[in-house]
């Protein structure tokens, strides 16, 4: 990650959602949505210096290293700012599978089926 993208993380805006910001997870390859995720600003670091997805988990108030414990990591290609600056799009190279339940996307629930 170049210079220009730390310097352009520093004007976020944190306070919206008391010190976390929204991301957007997308398959770099295809585009397809992988999941949605929170970063708070240590999360984002440890993400740029490693160049794998960090996220904070809201649950357990802790960082969450994708792939710590599932074998399965998001390397980082590109990350892009939305024009509001409060939240992210993180293209990666998913390493495995990335939902917990063993699918390639947390998005795999329609509710708007048409019979």
């Amino acid at each position: 990650m170049g210079p220009r993208l730390i310097k352009k993380s520093l004007r976020l805006n944190w306070k919206k959602l008391n010190g976390l910001i929204p991301i957007i997870t997308q398959d770099f390859k295809n585009n397809k949505v992988l999941m949605l995720g929170f970063m708070n600003k240590v999360a984002l670091e440890k993400t740029l210096k490693e160049g794998k997805v960090t996220y904070f988990s809201r649950t357990r108030k802790e960082l969450w290293p994708k792939g710590a414990t599932s074998g399965h990591p998001q390397l980082v290609k590109e990350i892009w700012v939305d024009c509001d600056n409060d939240a992210l799009l993180i293209k990666v190279e998913q390493i495995g599978n990335v939902c917990h339940t063993g699918r390639k996307s947390c998005f795999y629930q329609k509710i708007n089926e048409k019979k």
